[in-house]
């Protein structure tokens, strides 16, 4: 009976129809929106009205995630963005799809657009985005907001935000292609490894505590022949490999003091823009797989999308099968697989997908409001072997 409901919610899904996750089984998304503002004023442009905003909610509204991590939603410390998207977007049908109500949410301060103080990109100033901790042209640019229908532990959540890039075993510290360092002892000791965060949100939900591992690395292009960005991209993803490895790791200590990595046995799903193909683009040989390959990530087919095998006609030739990828860069880019939900092998996968519509669907007129696109999982426990 199961697989008979499965099916059916995927034949909905893909004929444009709303569908919740099927029974006993908890959907999880990540969808990075383009919910952001170069000026900060993201809470007005919402306020006022915004198309981008409103193709984003129909989407959520058609998925209907259970809990959905979104990427590049701008962080403004009192979280009028945040609630203005949830109440005047969500909270309202765009599409004729049911309401979304969010009741948990958790959107703390992220790096980017935050100034440090030092010379990060190697260019002898020290002003701009690319000299903040993260580039962002204001503080919160490129944030992340996670919405939950399910209680979010606040007392136990870890960030990682200021955690010091040097402080990662085996760091791969950038270098000038003569071999000097990008960056002067000093600088290097003080700088940030987290592009935006590292979140460890404990979910309280019906199968137990889960452990949302969000994030969203920098991508691994923007730079120079320092590859700045990209070791950078390759050891954010490091980070979450330690953090799986477990154990006490006295070098590992969140923003609240706390040391080590997530314990075994508990169970958890890595969320984000990962900004990381598996065989294609900039991104350093194997960086993803550092996640996928561990033993305590679920091995399942990468989820998939009709629009996705067919939007094939630009960007260079690719080696990642196009029925898994999930944005679309452009001519000279093309499209990648870089958005992933990857649950721990406590989980089964009961169904899968990329939210991308064929071109003759009118769903696909909501694309328009980002370059990615929403991947999302139906998890249950795993059998008892």
């Amino acid at each position: 009976m199961m697989k008979v409901c499965v099916l059916i919610a995927l034949l909905l899904l893909g004929a444009g129809e709303a569908v919740s996750a099927p029974p006993a089984a908890l959907r999880i998304a990540t969808f990075n929106a383009s919910l952001n503002d170069d000026a900060g004023r993201l809470p007005q442009r919402l306020r006022e009205g915004h198309e981008p905003a409103r193709h984003a909610a129909a989407i959520l509204q058609r998925v209907r995630p259970d809990i959905v991590l979104i990427n590049e939603f701008d962080h403004d410390p009192e979280g009028l963005a945040a609630h203005i998207f949830r109440q005047r977007y969500l909270g309202r049908s765009q599409a004729g799809d049911a309401p979304l109500d969010y009741p948990h949410a958790y959107a703390g301060p992220v790096n980017t657009g935050v100034p440090s103080g030092l010379d990060i990109n190697g260019d002898g100033k020290v002003e701009g985005p690319n000299d903040a901790w993260g580039f962002g042209r204001h503080p919160g640019q490129f944030g992340m907001l996670l919405l939950s229908r399910h209680p979010i532990d606040a007392a136990a959540l870890r960030s990682f935000r200021r955690f010091a890039w040097s402080r990662l075993p085996d760091a791969s510290r950038p270098h000038h292609p003569d071999g000097r360092p990008l960056h002067s002892d000093a600088v290097w000791a003080q700088l940030r490894l987290s592009s935006k965060s590292h979140w460890d949100v404990p979910v309280a939900t019906p199968f137990g505590t889960l452990h949302l591992l969000a994030a969203h690395p920098t991508p691994p292009v923007f730079d120079g022949p320092e590859n700045l960005n990209g070791l950078r991209n390759h050891d954010e993803l490091k980070l979450w490999k330690h953090y799986l490895d477990g154990g006490e790791q006295s070098w590992l200590c969140d923003d609240q003091g706390r040391c080590g990595g997530l314990p075994a046995g508990r169970a958890f799903v890595i969320i984000g823009d990962l900004n990381a193909d598996p065989q294609d683009g900039d991104t350093q040989p194997g960086a993803v797989q550092q996640l996928t390959s561990h033993p305590r990530v679920l091995d399942y087919p990468a989820p998939r999308s009709d629009g996705g095998r067919q939007a094939t006609d630009r960007g260079p030739p690719k080696r990642t099968d196009p029925a898994t990828h999930t944005a679309q860069f452009g001519a000279r880019t093309g499209n990648m697989r870089v958005d992933y939900v990857l649950p721990s092998v406590d989980f089964e996968v009961v169904a899968s997908g990329v939210f991308w519509p064929t071109g003759d669907q009118p769903e696909a007129a909501w694309l328009d409001c980002s370059d990615h696109r929403l991947v999302w999982v139906d998890l249950r426990p795993a059998k008892p072997r």
